[in-house]
């Protein structure tokens, strides 16, 4: 692994390309696990219905991702700003339809029901049916979205009435229609939110401010399905719930039985029917079962060489959009990842929020992927001496 000294010696151009390698890495080792772990005795392999299975699917995802990534990556990270003129401003734009979508998924006629959970819009061409999931780009839209009003309006990042009550309200709509269905990722897409405000300089007060609202909310999305608090107490006392932390246990099983080595690429047993959502939210316990101890520390160690490595473009940047914008990727990224593996190690409670590039979905490894495309964009971007704040704003900028 690389030293930190070694790193920020490195050419920018050559930190972008670890950083690029590390994410095709943890796609494609995302591809081969989704399916190992979709290979189980429910499926029947057809290639002429290659798009049934969610294995095969992640498959075909990998080669678009990398598309993805490398497109995002030669697009100026610049254009994202926002401009005097909000209707040409693409964050703003992103917000709107992220708006508009997590208001059509909720609509029993088009949201999908999956899981008893709407949170699915599905467009079938032919044969093919896909999935898209309005909470992913939400997600992605406010981490942008903020990034960009934030940068644009440093000397106001410190007035409370006209400018940080009107942020929550847009942050709190957003959650608001998100954990109608999706507790687990409206508490996500809140905590990136508010970490991002305080990157940008919100005093400390403002935010405190939030803790009567934030508890009542989560009370409130508790109240709203008795099983998110039999989930909560289960977590609390799993002895008394065995039913509710079964899936838990069998993630435990799942890591624990395979030793340090593993049992090998394919051989694991958990995907017979004993863990639920193996593909998904919980494949990292397939890893843990197949590749061991040496395959779960070295995902985990990918996570950290790429937060490690996009932090320094972080503290390169001297643009401030693109210092909030990389902060944000990266975040995002890495809380997400956190989250994920101490829901699968039990220590979290289970809920369900994907491992980045390695769960299975493709909405979330296209948009991830054109995430770290942005962040590859700073990193090379940085070489060529942004401007500081006061030349993030107007319409002369040009993609």
């Amino acid at each position: 692994m690389l030293s930190s000294t070694a790193v920020m010696n490195e050419p920018r151009s050559r930190l972008a390309d670890y950083i690029a390698m590390v994410i095709v890495f943890l796609m494609g080792l995302g591809a081969v696990m989704v399916f190992s772990a979709g290979a189980n005795l429910g499926y029947e392999f057809d290639l002429r219905r290659f798009y049934a299975f969610p294995a095969l699917r992640q498959i075909m995802f990998f080669p678009i991702a990398v598309i993805v990534l490398l497109v995002a990556s030669a697009i100026d990270y610049r254009w994202l700003r926002l401009r005097d003129r909000w209707w040409k401003s693409a964050p703003v734009w992103l917000v709107f339809v992220s708006i508009v979508l997590l208001v059509v998924v909720l609509i029993p006629q088009l949201g999908t029901e999956i899981n008893q959970a709407r949170r699915w819009l599905r467009l079938t061409i032919g044969p093919v049916s896909i999935s898209f999931q309005p909470s992913e780009l939400a997600k992605w839209s406010m981490a942008f979205g903020l990034a960009a009003v934030c940068a644009r309006s440093e000397p106001h990042a410190r007035r409370y009435w006209t400018w940080f009550v009107p942020l929550c309200g847009l942050i709190g709509l957003v959650c608001g229609l998100i954990v109608v269905e999706d507790f687990g990722t409206a508490a996500f897409v809140a905590l990136i939110s508010f970490v991002i405000l305080m990157i940008a300089g919100v005093r400390w007060w403002h935010m405190l401010t939030l803790v009567p609202f934030a508890g009542a909310g989560v009370v409130a999305g508790l109240l709203r399905s008795p099983h998110r608090i039999k989930r909560l107490l289960a977590f609390l006392q799993p002895e008394k719930w065995p039913d509710v932390v079964y899936q838990a246990n069998q993630s435990l099983i799942a890591i624990g039985s395979g030793g340090v080595w593993g049992k090998g690429l394919g051989e694991g047993i958990s995907k017979y029917g004993h863990l639920p959502e193996d593909t998904t939210d919980f494949v990292f316990a397939v890893v843990g079962e197949e590749l061991g101890m040496v395959g779960t520390i070295g995902v985990i160690g990918l996570f950290v060489l790429f937060i490690c490595l996009s932090w320094v473009v972080v503290m390169r940047c001297r643009d401030r959009f693109g210092r909030l914008l990389a902060a944000g990727i990266v975040l995002t990224i890495g809380i997400q990842a956190a989250l994920n593996i101490g829901v699968v190690t039990v220590v979290l409670p289970t809920k369900g929020i994907p491992l980045p590039f390695i769960s299975s979905g493709g909405t979330s490894m296209l948009l991830s992927a054109a995430a770290v495309g942005v962040l590859l964009n700073i990193a090379s971007q940085t070489d060529q001496g942004d401007p500081e704040s006061p030349a993030d704003t107007g319409d002369d900028m040009h993609a």
